[in-house]
């Protein structure tokens, strides 16, 4: 049914079906329904009615009206009790608006706690109470004097305690009234699920559960311990350590709104970090605790000279952007943040450029005043860096989302281990070289200036042991991709009969964000082809080889593993992962199972990212 204004509406002429003005004298209805059929007939079999502001999206979209499959609005219609509103519900006796007992009104606000969880429409708009708000008499404050009466009861129930002097009666009392108010109706009183389920717009059934009051207090609970996590970022000093903790959090998939107080947190409106720093200051403090460029240097001849300051200045007011676009990332889902990683390094590759310039001008001032020195590939390397962490972030959340297919392991692992982590592990160690290169010059400036002589401290290098968990990481890397070979060697990989597309056509989409960058230049699917054909060693290895390669770099990562003092959590989840897999791997390298073509299992629960392979 349609409806057409009467002449004496200023309307444009046709509107959507509304109930309210059917009851209007001045709205005069059409049946629509034989003509709308026939014009359906003329359609063939397969057709699809397209127009400029109707096409196959909306067509997919559309919602038939009064399908209860379809429709939010029919979920009313499907049980068997009446709906009613805070009027009804209040002339049928179903709802009390005065004379409210303690374990009611514990109730209800229990129940509004558990509709917190819920968008408004599915929650807080179910509460009959809160619509009427002033028709209910009664002070809440009775509750928090029945709290207080309590308390007392409790302190005089410790001294009992104290004095060994049992008293059931008050564990009973206690007892019967928490039982009491965990005995309430299946659904409040004062709360109606489908009270507002008419009023939302036709879209497909959203009906959402009111939780129970254990799940309530569970999630608040875990929201609190969030929240507390959350003001530790305060402590944190160093931008790469605030990198390091906003990763850790959002891998824990927190709720939105830890996620967004944790933004709000870090970034405040005043755009100063924590309200206080400068975001200018951060990047160049992560510079000289990373890479210590001579441009930063306090005893560097560079550090006072005015053209080299509006060079770094420069640099540093181009670096603010992606990096809080970099954390503000984080506040995103995992599937969203994938997806922006991916965006991202467009702007990191542009940056990187703008580096290696600012470089190359800074090492030609800097040479002709001090050539001991150099300021080649310093805030290049930095600017790398982060650019290989984002690049193994976005191929290794992939795992953790599961859009990877078994097939596509191997060359995912590759990538990885032959590619990502091998720069990585080479801009690190650059990095520290570059840390004490600069440390040697400055001793060799005090020692000039000063004849005592000072013992020297070993002293811990800042970038040690990210050095030791990427050499692991690489083991890892380097031995699930051996394992696939194999397993594919044996026969134990089903792989899918390509006919629309073909396996570089899926090479070339996972690995397609990193067309933007530059260094490291992306490796094409022909050249990884060329660079993993087994054929090119004389004898060419067997499955057997391969699983006993693929056994000594899980041995090699336990090695590294096992060696860090103090492991921590994610040391521990790696390290259930690279043990049972050195003795699945060295069972397969015997000819264990080797006719079976049966796939094996990936066991991802240990680790996101590095399965546990189980033989089947």
């Amino acid at each position: 049914m349609v409806m057409k204004a009467s002449v004496d509406d200023d309307d444009s002429g046709w509107e959507p079906n509304i109930p309210e003005k059917m009851e209007k004298s001045n709205t005069s209805w059409i049946d629509i329904t034989q003509d709308f059929e026939d014009c359906c007939r003329e359609l063939k079999l397969g057709e699809l009615l397209h127009d400029k502001l109707f096409g196959l999206f909306e067509a997919m979209s559309a919602i038939e009206m009064m399908d209860p499959k379809m429709d939010a609005g029919m979920i009313g219609n499907q049980v068997n009790r009446k709906v009613l509103n805070f009027e009804q519900a209040i002339k049928d006796g179903t709802i009390k608006i005065k004379d409210l007992s303690l374990p009611e009104l514990i109730g209800i606000m229990d129940t509004c706690f558990c509709c917190l969880r819920r968008p408004v429409t599915l929650g807080v708009f179910r509460i009959l109470l809160t619509s009427k708000m002033h028709e209910i008499q009664g002070s809440p404050a009775a509750e928090a004097e029945w709290l207080r009466k309590r308390n007392r009861e409790a302190e005089e129930n410790a001294k009992r305690r104290s004095k060994k002097l049992p008293d059931t009666r008050w564990l009973n009392r206690e007892s019967r009234e928490i039982e009491a108010v965990g005995k309430d109706h299946p659904i409040m009183m004062g709360f109606e699920p489908l009270v507002n389920q008419r009023l939302l717009p036709p879209t497909f059934p959203r009906y959402a559960k009111i939780i129970k009051r254990e799940e309530m207090v569970n999630y608040f609970s875990k929201l609190i311990d969030r929240i507390k996590t959350v003001c530790e970022v305060v402590n944190l000093t160093n931008l790469h350590c605030i990198l390091d903790f906003f990763c850790e959090f959002s891998e824990q998939s927190p709720c939105v709104l830890s996620r967004s107080l944790l933004q709000t947190t870090f970034l405040v409106d005043n755009k100063k970090v924590f309200g206080t720093h400068l975001m200018q200051d951060m990047v160049k403090d992560a510079l000289r605790s990373f890479v210590s460029p001579p441009v930063l240097s306090p005893k560097c001849c560079l550090y006072n000279n005015h053209q080299a300051k509006d060079y770094i200045d420069s640099f540093v007011t181009h670096c603010i952007r992606p990096f809080c676009s970099l954390i503000q990332i984080h506040g995103h889902n995992r599937a969203r943040q994938r997806d922006k990683l991916g965006h991202i390094l467009e702007e990191f590759a542009t940056l990187q450029d703008e580096a290696e310039k600012v470089d190359a001008a800074l090492h030609s001032m800097l040479l002709k005043q001090e050539p001991q020195r150099q300021h080649l590939a310093c805030l290049g390397t930095w600017v790398l860096y982060h650019n290989l962490r984002i690049m193994i972030q976005y191929l290794l959340s992939g795992f953790e989302l599961e859009l990877y297919s078994m097939h596509e392991y191997y060359y995912i692992y590759w990538y990885l281990s032959e590619f990502l982590y091998a720069w990585l592990m080479s801009t690190l160690s650059r990095a520290d070289s570059s840390q004490m290169a600069e440390e040697r010059i400055v001793e060799e400036q005090q020692k000039g200036r000063s004849n005592k002589k000072t013992k020297k401290k070993k002293k811990a290098r800042p970038l040690s042991k990210e050095i030791t968990m990427s050499q692991a990481y690489q083991n890892m890397c380097a031995g699930m991709y051996k394992t696939m070979i194999a397993f594919d060697m044996d026969g134990k990989v089903r792989k899918p009969k390509f006919e629309l597309d073909s396996e570089q056509v899926r090479y070339e989409h996972r690995f397609a964000p990193f067309n933007s960058v530059i260094t490291p230049p992306p490796v094409h699917y022909l050249q990884f082809k060329e660079m993993s054909d087994l054929n090119k060693y004389s004898p060419p290895p067997q499955s057997s080889d391969l699983y006993m390669a693929a056994s000594k770099h899980f041995q090699q990562a336990k090695m590294i593993l096992e060696n860090i003092p103090n492991p921590d959590y994610e040391v521990n989840r790696i390290l259930k992962v690279a043990k049972p897999n050195i003795v699945v791997m060295k069972l397969l390298a015997g000819g264990h199972k080797k006719e079976s073509k049966v796939p094996p299992e990936f066991d991802f629960s240990p680790h996101r990212y590095f399965p546990v392979v189980k033989l089947v």
